[in-house]
């Protein structure tokens, strides 16, 4: 079985949260997982178009956020989107390069999700102390 991580960063590329699925399951699932635990309340918050669901849209307003998450095609009433300001989602995929160059990462060497996910924090704590 394949997994996927999912991850949340902050505004410098640190990261601040994970989860782990299936790699078959849609990623707008995950969003408000994510980000239940974080005090978002200020902040802007930048996602894909895989996250511009109104349910996603509505959780990041109530908490005091602002979304910054391109509309998708197929919706009607089109929102804003500060483009300026999405380029710095970026930094979520360096993020991913980084831990990718753990080998046992990028490689899924472990089988266990359990242990998939510790070594996931641990190289993520490499990466801080860097």
């Amino acid at each position: 079985m394949t997994t996927k991580i999912h991850a949340l960063v902050d505004a410098l590329g640190n990261p601040l949260k994970f989860i782990l699925s299936g790699g078959n399951e849609h990623d707008s699932g995950y969003a408000i997982p994510l980000l239940s635990d974080i005090n978002i309340n200020g902040s802007v918050i930048l996602g894909d178009k895989a996250y511009d669901s109104d349910k996603i849209l509505k959780h990041i307003s109530d908490n005091g956020a602002i979304p910054n998450i391109p509309p998708t095609s197929s919706r009607k009433v089109k929102r804003d989107c500060d483009y300026h300001l999405y380029k710095e989602r970026h930094l979520v995929e360096c993020f991913f390069q980084k831990i990718k160059e753990f080998r046992r990462i990028a490689t899924r060497y472990d089988k266990n999700a359990d242990s998939f996910l510790a070594f996931i924090y641990l190289a993520s704590i490499c990466i801080l102390a860097k």
